[in-house]
Order: C-alpha cells, then structure tokens, then sequence
C-alpha cells in the first residue's frame, strides 16, 4: 500500500515542478534581472546640421544648436545622475540630449518628455504618466552622452520634464525640470 501511494502522489509533485519552472521562467522574462549588472554605453556626439551653401556659392557653416531649456537629473525608483538638454538646430527642429548620463539598465526603458511636475523621493515616482507625455524611444544606453529627436509636430515648450520611464513597471527610474532661460 506505501508503494501505490507514492506512485500517486509523483503526478502531483512533477505537475508542481512544471508549474514552479514556468513561473520562474516568466519571471526572469518578466523582470529581466540581468540587466543590473549589465551596463550599456552611449557615446553620441552633439548634434549639429548640414553647412548652408551661402550667396556667393561657397557653404557656410551652419550655426551650432541652442539650449532652449536644460535640467539636471534625480534620482527616483534607481539612482540617476546627469543632465538634459533641449537643443534648437538651425533647421528648426529640436533635439533632447542626454549628458553625463549615468542609472541602473531596466526592461522597457524610455525617454520622456512631460508636463508632470518633478517631485523628489517615492511620490515622483508615478507621476509622469498623469498627464501629457511623449515618447522620444527607447533608451539607447544606461550610460553616456545620447540624443533623442524630438518629432516634428510636437512643440517642445508644452513640456516641462523629462523622465527615464520603464513601460514595463511603470515608474521612472529618474527625472529631470525643464527650466528655460
């Protein structure tokens, strides 16, 4: 009888690892707990246009992008440091870079731009996705120098933050004010 009982219960205890290997499994899919130790480096110059060809035939140097509005970083539910920047080419279109950029690497991470307020500490953390946001994409890298397009359409003077959001878990990893001069 001891026999016929073990037997019995091997269904249940193989059904219990299949499930514990599956939840584990979207665990780590879901979570993506490698990426803390995994760091990606961007080294993206400033951005800059074409030279103009000028009256007398001869190209002219077009002129280097303007700061219309610049912030420094904090940190929310990751320690982030590093500043922003909202660049004006000469063409008219603007540029958000990212400068010294330094945070922890997380799934689903983008870029940003809102009218949120930024707050310090936990009550920052959920603000961004309240009211008008933008999504300039992913972020390219948890560490350096990157540029991100802001699309044309978009006025850049209706935003007031920036915010390193991770989709996934909703909450961002850092923010910065948009302060113009």
């Amino acid at each position: 009888m001891v026999r016929g009982s073990r037997w019995r219960r091997r269904p249940l205890v193989i059904g219990a690892l299949i499930v514990l290997a599956a939840g584990l499994a979207l665990g780590l899919y879901w979570f993506e707990p490698w990426k803390l130790w995994v760091d990606r480096t961007v080294e993206e110059a400033l951005p800059s246009t074409s030279a103009a060809p000028s009256v007398s035939g001869t190209a002219t140097p077009a002129p280097g992008p303007v700061t219309v509005a610049q912030g420094t970083l904090i940190s929310h539910e990751h320690t982030t440091t590093g500043t922003v920047r909202l660049l004006r080419l000469a063409d008219g279109s603007h540029v958000l870079r990212l400068e010294d950029l330094d945070t922890s690497n997380g799934p689903d991470l983008r870029v940003w731009l809102t009218d949120a307020p930024v707050k310090e500490g936990r009550e920052g953390w959920h603000v961004f996705d309240d009211g008008e946001h933008i999504s300039l994409g992913a972020l390219k890298g948890n560490k350096g120098d990157q540029n991100y397009a802001v699309p044309p359409g978009v006025n850049p003077a209706d935003y007031t933050s920036l915010s390193i959001w991770c989709d996934r878990f909703d909450v961002s990893f850092g923010a910065a004010r948009l302060d113009r001069p």
